[in-house]
């Protein structure tokens, strides 16, 4: 399958508050992350180990999460998402960055 024909569509209900947070898996993840992140309002995150899942969402408040699905057993990914799905954003010197991710046309 075509990553962008789903990473579009749960990007932009990510984007719209439709969802939270997008879950995506595909092969190494990587196809699926950079088209999400296309997206202004999206910070994906390719995690393929919990202390990666946990530095996402602490540090850079990602709203998506990619899963390297070639690379990880089931049992990995279910421990990433619940590290990633129960940590939460740090915010201080953190929220400071992100506010300068989006693009200024």
């Amino acid at each position: 399958m075509d990553y962008a024909d789903v990473a579009h569509p749960l990007a932009s209900a990510v984007e719209s508050g439709e969802c939270y947070p997008g879950i995506s898996i595909c092969g190494s993840g990587n196809g699926i992350n950079i088209t999400a992140n296309k997206h202004q309002g999206i910070r994906s995150a390719l995690c393929w180990n919990e202390e990666i899942a946990s530095l996402a969402r602490k540090h850079n408040d990602a709203n998506m999460i990619a899963l390297p699905g070639r690379f990880i057993t089931n049992e990995e990914a279910h421990r990433i998402l619940v590290v990633f799905l129960n940590t939460a954003f740090e915010g201080g010197r953190h929220q400071r960055r992100i506010e300068k991710i989006p693009m200024q046309c």
